[in-house]
């Protein structure tokens, strides 16, 4: 992998993100449209439930998003035979993969700070936990996304493809990261295989940064995150493929 290579790559993804006014649309206003809505749902509730889904709507919603937006863009530089392009040059699959994540990852950070502040100031969720770590964990969530949405791009013909697997990527990962249950009041081959999905960690960080944790409290959660997006990363970079067959 060489680093001028990457950060080429990572500068000609943003410059076609700056152009492509509707997929900007989609990562940042999406998860604030959800995030309102939910918010003017329970609006006057006695229950703050904002207090107590938010932060997790605040990692999970930018998650979904990245997904879908960086494995649907993947698949369409492998259909269109720009990355079949590209391979014919010194660049490397490492390459492509790392600066499609950087390229992401900065729209990431733009969405999260964008999402986070929306939640806070707009919707008005109340945070008891430091607000800077919630925008670390709401920034992993997004770049996870993106990592995993490039593994999942390789398992795609097509762009409806793609999107049809984040049913079977995330899904999962939202009934059992413990929203809906409590983790240790599922059976327990259930509460084993949350163990393994990143999510879970994700909203275990963000239900501590809620009720007042802080970086002692989440720096176990954090790391798995962090090793889950450099797995999926390698992932991406072993299963990419120049072209769709």
């Amino acid at each position: 992998m060489t680093p001028a290579l990457t950060m080429a790559t990572t500068e000609r993804v943003l410059g076609q993100l700056r152009h492509d006014r509707r997929t900007i649309a989609l990562i940042i206003g999406v998860p604030m449209l959800l995030l309102g809505i939910i918010a003017w749902m329970y609006h006057g509730s006695r229950v703050p439930v904002i207090d107590t889904i938010g932060p997790v709507l605040v990692g999970f919603f930018p998650l979904l998003v990245m997904f879908i937006v960086t494995s649907v863009a993947t698949l369409r530089e492998r259909t269109g035979g720009t990355l079949e392009r590209l391979m014919t040059m010194p660049l490397g699959k490492g390459d492509f993969v790392v600066g499609y994540a950087l390229a992401f990852a900065v729209m990431a950070l733009i969405q999260s700070v964008v999402v986070v502040l929306w939640a806070i100031w707009v919707c008005g969720m109340d945070v008891a936990g430091p607000v800077w770590l919630l925008f670390v964990v709401a920034v992993l969530n997004a770049v996870l996304g993106c990592t995993l949405g490039l593994a999942a791009s390789a398992l795609a013909r097509t762009e409806f493809q793609a999107v049809q697997l984040m049913p079977a990527f995330l899904l999962p990962q939202l009934l059992l990261c413990g929203v809906i249950m409590p983790r240790d009041q599922m059976p327990a081959v259930l509460e084993w295989i949350s163990r393994v999905l990143p999510l879970t960690y994700a909203v275990d960080a963000m239900q501590k940064i809620a009720k007042g944790g802080g970086w002692l409290e989440t720096r176990g959660a954090i790391g798995v995150l962090a090793l889950f997006i450099v797995g999926a990363v390698a992932l991406a970079t072993t299963t990419l493929r120049r072209r769709t067959e």
